[in-house]
């Protein structure tokens, strides 16, 4: 009995024992990262799509008809102002000219003749020889052989430039295009024969909206024909580049259109090399404005929720807090924030879906992936309208 009492004792000193026993050591708290909100001024960018197309287009046009013999240019390649392009068969043009040039001689010779005839007639008249109306008849026949030689000289001229209008030649410097007839084809003053375009400087159109418009002119001026040198225009390629010559608008249309509301622009970029062509899709960038003191915080960091927008903000204790913000423009891989955060706050970038208001945190600096500024990414991200609402203006 003694030893069961002993047994019943220690089974009980192991139980009050092993309930005394320390409890394990608290997670440490998770680790987050996180980026500081900057404040600055930061140019707004807009961005519309456009078209390329040569800043001097000309379609060339045969002035005589005939069938074409020769193509004397090579198709994409540069040609300069006068350079032949085609030929077109001369013979007919030719015999026309040779008898121009007879019916010329022959009518100065009658205009030589009737001068003859005029000055012996004043002699004749003088010793009453003639009379009066045979001199009057030869006075006129003179002029009428005078007429007739500037009539038959100016038929010479114009058989002159039919001959030579049988060369078609590039009416300005640039680019010609793929022929549009073969040799062999009959063509007429009506007929494409091929395009010259001037690629350098390149023109690209395209239309903003009405409000743009007028805060332009409110505003920086920057739809409005540069003076001087005064790049404002970038050009993005369909696949994702900057161009790296920057433009300026030459051209604003006299009215706007009354079914789209918008008003054409035209920007002009240089193009040495010729690498930009007409018909390319492209992008139109601008700075609109300048949004002062801006609040920048990066697009990973706000979370969407039931309509409303949120950060994850650390507090100088350590703990987190979940702020609602308003935002503006996106700028780059940025939100401009108008309220809910300050300059200085650290904003969570990583782990938002596992983060409850309180948790205190492990703050780390995230590793930047792109720099904040005011400058747009490359890849166009430049929009001027806030990610709750769409744009008030009207982009078409």
């Amino acid at each position: 009995m003694k030893n069961c009492g002993r047994l019943s004792l220690l089974g009980c000193f192991l139980l009050i024992s092993a309930c005394r026993k320390a409890k394990p050591p608290e997670p440490p708290p998770p680790t987050v990262q996180v980026v500081e909100v900057i404040q600055k001024d930061v140019p707004i960018y807009r961005e519309w799509v456009g078209s390329l197309d040569g800043f001097t287009n000309a379609d060339i046009k045969p002035q005589v008809i005939g069938y074409v013999r020769k193509q004397l240019y090579r198709e994409g390649e540069s040609v300069h102002t006068g350079d032949v392009l085609f030929l077109i068969d001369p013979r007919n043009y030719k015999e026309a000219l040779d008898a121009a040039r007879a019916t010329l001689q022959s009518n100065i010779a009658s205009l030589t003749r009737a001068r003859l005839d005029v000055q012996r007639d004043q002699e004749l008249i003088a010793a009453e020889a003639i009379t009066r109306q045979q001199f009057d008849h030869d006075l006129a026949t003179e002029r009428e052989a005078s007429a007739a030689v500037d009539q038959a000289r100016a038929a010479l001229h114009q058989a002159e430039l039919n001959r030579g209008w049988t060369e078609v030649t590039s009416l300005i410097d640039g680019i010609a295009g793929i022929a549009q007839v073969q040799v062999g084809n009959l063509v007429n003053t009506s007929t494409t024969m091929t395009t010259v375009s001037l690629l350098d400087p390149i023109k690209a159109q395209f239309n903003i909206s009405e409000r743009e418009y007028l805060d332009s002119v409110q505003g920086n001026h920057w739809a409005e024909p540069a003076r001087g040198d005064d790049p404002r225009l970038e050009l993005i390629l369909e696949n994702g580049t900057v161009y790296p010559r920057a433009g300026t608008v030459v051209i604003v249309n006299r009215q706007f259109n009354p079914q789209t509301g918008t008003i054409a622009i035209q920007g002009s970029f240089p193009n040495p090399g010729n690498v930009l062509r007409p018909g390319q899709y492209a992008k139109i960038r601008a700075a609109i404005g300048v949004r002062q003191n801006a609040r920048l915080v990066p697009q990973r960091a706000v979370n969407e929720l039931q309509g409303t927008y949120q950060v994850a903000v650390v507090g100088e204790d350590g703990k987190l807090e979940l702020r609602t913000v308003q935002t503006a423009e996106q700028v780059g891989t940025n939100w401009i924030v108008t309220e809910g955060v300050t300059a200085g706050d650290k904003v969570v970038v990583s782990n938002l879906a596992r983060l409850r208001p309180g948790t205190t945190v492990h703050a780390v600096p995230a590793e930047a992936t792109s720099t904040v500024s005011g400058a747009p990414a490359s890849d166009g991200a430049a929009r001027p309208s806030p990610p709750p609402a769409s744009s008030s203006s009207r982009n078409r």
